[in-house]
């Protein structure tokens, strides 16, 4: 498993981080409860093989049910061993209204706290904010309070979680945050326009979704009627495969790690397959520069239509 540096931070990471909401919560197409979840004593085997396989980069959150805690069991003995990424509660409160101001500090402060204490460990690798939107990207206080953290030790680097491509932008302007999670793929490339800006500012890029959920993957090739032309544009991927990737995971999570930006290519791992899996997928050359070229500009021209929350509500998945 090869390693790469985090942006201008001294953590090097794996290319594969494995993602822990499936081993927290029900969570997934065809999960639809902790009947579908693997027990802790599976979970925890598994994030062990894991690091036996050269995985040492883990993201988990604090609302991703007991992921955190499963992993502080599985690594409490091995922490030098493991670089940890975790999140803030979500800073939204149910009414859609941000934390108060007055009472904001001591809300990440109280949430980076049952982190540390779940993880079992007195420190965390890279601590993130949990969808920053437009709103709190522009709120100074959760910069200051952040960079607080990272001052105090706390957290080693920070770094904000994103949906919208105009957020990367933001976050990459504000010059604060050392690491942005986003989702990019063969699909939806619609925050590849800002790695450029990332590169030369030294932030790292942790890539989410990069299998679209499944989507980009050998057991969904005969979809939904309404998504014909989903369906056909992922064929014309498979039709650039050559000898050197076997699979289309293998070649979406290569594409994703052909930008030299991207730090590592974010997973979702439930299960051993899955695991064999994106080992697999990282391993071998990236694409050249004239594959690189072409397939950047072959990212579905309605990538507004690419929801599949919206998807799975309609029947389609």
């Amino acid at each position: 498993m090869r390693t790469k540096q985090l942006g201008r931070t001294d953590l090097l990471v794996s290319e594969i981080a494995f993602g822990g909401v499936e081993i927290g919560v029900p969570y997934g197409i065809g999960v639809k409860d902790e009947s579908d979840m693997l027990s802790e004593r599976e979970a925890i085997a598994l994030l062990h093989r894991a690091v036996d396989e050269g995985i040492n980069f883990y993201d988990t959150a604090r609302l991703y049910g007991d992921s955190e805690r499963i992993m502080g069991l599985a690594f409490k003995d091995r922490r030098e061993h493991v670089v940890l990424a975790s999140k803030c509660r979500h800073l939204r409160q149910a009414n859609g209204l941000l934390v108060p101001f007055a009472g904001l500090e001591r809300y990440i402060r109280g949430s980076l706290q049952e982190s540390l204490e779940a993880l079992q460990t007195d420190y965390i690798d890279l601590y993130m904010v949990h969808y920053a939107d437009a709103e709190i990207l522009h709120t100074e206080e959760v910069e200051m309070i952040f960079s607080a953290l990272k001052e105090e030790g706390l957290v080693r680097a920070i770094g904000v979680s994103v949906y919208q491509a105009e957020e990367t932008e933001q976050a990459l302007e504000s010059g604060i945050w050392d690491a942005i999670q986003l989702p990019f793929n063969l699909m939806d490339q619609a925050h590849g326009v800002h790695f450029e800006k990332a590169y030369s500012r030294g932030v790292g890029i942790i890539v989410r979704s990069v299998l679209m959920r499944g989507m980009l993957t050998d057991c969904m090739e005969k979809l939904h009627p309404a998504l014909y032309a989903v369906e056909q544009h992922i064929r014309s991927y498979r039709a650039l495969m050559t000898d050197r990737f076997s699979s289309l995971p293998q070649f979406a999570t290569r594409f994703a790690l052909s930008h030299d930006v991207v730090s590592s290519v974010l997973v979702g791992i439930d299960k051993q397959q899955y695991l064999e899996e994106a080992i697999a997928s990282a391993q071998g050359p990236h694409f050249d520069k004239d594959l690189l070229r072409q397939v950047q500009s072959m990212g579905y021209p309605q990538p507004e239509f690419l929801n599949l929350a919206e998807w799975d509500k309609n029947g389609w998945l």
